[in-house]
């Protein structure tokens, strides 16, 4: 298998190795990363995909206190996992306050919101139907 790896954008000079039979993850790297780009000093949020491949993907993302998403759907399996800072997610009219440690995970299709209480970096990893069964 050859390593793919991510498409640089204008704010993200540099390509990294997002999907070979190896893929070392630097977190805390990465997070630096996304505090050094315009990106999050000109909007509300950054995020950087670290792990892509046709059944799981694995994003980095970081929000501003007060920064929303949206609700919305995933068409897979999720988990989020905050690495810093604190987050609520809401999700079947619940909602949950997830620090620093904690984690929580959905079955696909499930309609879920997310706001930063303060600033906040967190794993999204999605896990999806292979190809073939979509």
């Amino acid at each position: 298998m050859e390593g793919k790896f991510n498409e640089a954008t204008p704010q993200r000079k540099e390509d990294h190795l997002v999907d070979a039979p190896k893929v070392f993850i630097d977190i805390p790297a990465f997070v630096n990363q996304l505090k050094q780009e315009s990106s999050w000093s000109e909007s509300d949020r950054n995020s950087l995909t670290v792990f892509k491949s046709d059944t799981l993907r694995i994003v980095l993302i970081g929000l501003h206190a007060n920064a929303e998403l949206k609700p919305h759907k995933a068409n897979g399996v999720i988990s989020v996992q905050v690495l810093e800072g604190t987050i609520t997610f809401s999700a079947d009219q619940q909602t949950f306050t997830l620090n620093k440690g904690t984690m929580i995970a959905l079955h696909e299709n499930i309609m879920h919101s997310v706001i930063a209480v303060t600033e906040a970096f967190f794993l999204l990893t999605m896990a999806m139907n292979p190809p073939a069964a979509r």
